[in-house]
């Protein structure tokens, strides 16, 4: 069954429950309809058509699951298109929510959404006063509840780039780590160009004069549109902490490789040092006349010694060893 909730309110209180027909529906002045459901079947949507005059493409829009947030304006009714969206794992999931909202109903249609309407139907019918307005004020509900799902995702996200950010101060990142950090980032891009959207739609609901939506309700659509405008700050901020996890880890990287490359130079200058006394020694002349020295093995290798002893030292003060 997709249809969860189907209610007549009067006067702002629960009345009744509305069965779905198709029959066109008509309310008394104070009186509308909401109506939820999730995955409908096209027999449902056309039944829906029929109560409430639902524009053909506006139901098309909302059987499709599929649709960029937008608001469109059917003669004197609306047609919004709100993305929801929620962490598995380390990925974003996105669903969808289509809401038709007329002067005496509002339907809401899910798609993939993983929080359901029920805790806020509660919560709305517990405030008779703001019912008691219309529908208007259940779209600004729906929408404010999805734009408050963004900020725990987005706040998670962050609390994990924090420990990777904090494991690298501790070792360096591991291949299958950054290609984390990477995959993540294009979650946070994609959850961006989904923010722009919420924000035209918003931003409209707000400002313009649109049907069904009393000029009362817009002061509501701007502090939703102020609660788009901080996730998106902290989307943005989260972007500049990833970037920076990876730089990090690239410059200690670099740091640590630049390390090994000194140690390296470091032991072969001090190897160098018998390896060419060696050698001249190695060309086997015939006159040479150290070869003939008594002590000439023992003052060689003391002065091997010697030499080496001195690099040593000094690389050690200067870092390299």
């Amino acid at each position: 069954m997709t249809i969860l909730a189907s209610y007549l309110y009067r006067d702002g209180s629960r009345a009744e429950e509305v069965p779905l027909t198709s029959t066109v529906f008509e309310a008394k002045d104070g009186e509308f309809v909401w109506i939820g459901l999730v995955d409908p079947t096209a027999e449902e949507m056309s039944d829906l058509k029929a109560m409430f005059g639902l524009h053909p493409l506006a139901v098309e829009d909302a059987l499709n699951g599929r649709q960029v947030p937008k608001v469109d304006v059917y003669g004197d009714q609306l047609f919004v298109v709100v993305k929801t969206a929620h962490l598995e794992g380390d990925k974003i999931a996105y669903g969808e929510t289509s809401i038709f909202v007329g002067s005496n109903h509002l339907i809401s249609v899910r798609h993939g959404s993983a929080r359901n309407h029920k805790g806020l139907r509660e919560q709305l019918e517990h405030s008779s006063r703001l019912l008691r307005q219309g529908p208007d004020y259940v779209l600004h509900g729906i929408i404010d509840f999805v734009v408050d799902g963004y900020l725990p995702m987005v706040e998670t996200l962050e609390d994990k780039v924090l420990e990777l950010e904090k494991h690298i101060l501790m070792s360096l990142l591991q291949p299958e780590q950054i290609r984390r950090i990477f995959r993540m980032r294009r979650q946070v891009i994609r959850f961006q160009r989904i923010l722009g959207p919420m924000a035209e739609v918003v931003g409209k609901l707000s400002h313009l004069e649109l049907p069904c939506v009393d000029e009362n309700v817009q002061p509501f659509f701007k502090d939703v549109h102020d609660h788009i405008r901080r996730v998106d700050g902290m989307v943005s901020g989260l972007r500049e902490i990833m970037t920076s996890v990876f730089e990090a880890s690239n410059l200690l990287e670099q740091q640590r490789q630049g390390a090994i490359t000194r140690q390296l130079a470091a032991w072969a200058a001090i190897l160098a040092v018998p390896t060419a006394i060696a050698g001249i020694y190695g060309m086997n002349f015939k006159n040479m006349p150290e070869l003939e020295t008594r002590y000439g093995y023992f003052i060689v290798l003391a002065v091997i010694a010697t030499l080496c002893s001195i690099l040593y030292v000094r690389f050690k003060k200067a870092g390299w060893l």
